[in-house]
């Protein structure tokens, strides 16, 4: 997992090429205006989805998990939580795999630690990394947040 935020990046050239992409199109993109859906950036190798939705209580999120794709999660406005952990294996599944939309969904998460986004702060989430996006932060939030989806084939 690599977390960090897209007006603070450092060297990027110790990331992937990909991963070095996906920050770049962060930095460079008007994203508080684009509408909500999805855009290719380089086939169905990497894709962006712009979402608008709202936090809720942790309890009420189900844990997930991707096998195909990496998601680069970044925060454009409001706050929200996110939990992740290792997928260790020990945990249950809800849902089972689902290669179309490429996500798995466990009803917990073992070992579970949560960080904090803010506008421009971003979280690269590999597939053994489960996470729990748009959990409220003590209250419930509007949030507008880009995921890029990077087919790790490409890395």
């Amino acid at each position: 997992m690599i977390f960090g935020n897209i007006n603070n990046t450092g060297d990027m050239t110790i990331y992937p090429e990909a991963i070095q992409r996906a920050v770049k199109y962060l930095q460079e993109t008007n994203l508080e205006n684009k509408e909500a859906g999805v855009y290719e950036l380089q086939g169905k190798d990497m894709f962006v989805q712009v979402i608008d939705t709202e936090t809720a209580p942790r309890e009420t999120k189900k844990p997930e998990v991707h096998r195909k794709y990496i998601d680069v999660q970044c925060l454009i406005s409001g706050k929200e939580k996110i939990g992740f952990a290792v997928d260790t294996g020990n945990n249950v599944i809800a849902n089972e795999y689902d290669a179309d939309r490429d996500i798995m969904f466990y009803e917990g998460c073992e070992g579970e630690s949560e960080m904090t986004m803010t506008p421009g702060t971003f979280a690269v989430f590999f597939p053994h990394i489960v996470h729990i996006p748009a959990c409220f932060d003590g209250e419930k939030s509007k949030i507008r947040k880009i995921v890029i989806k990077i087919n790790t084939e490409i890395l």
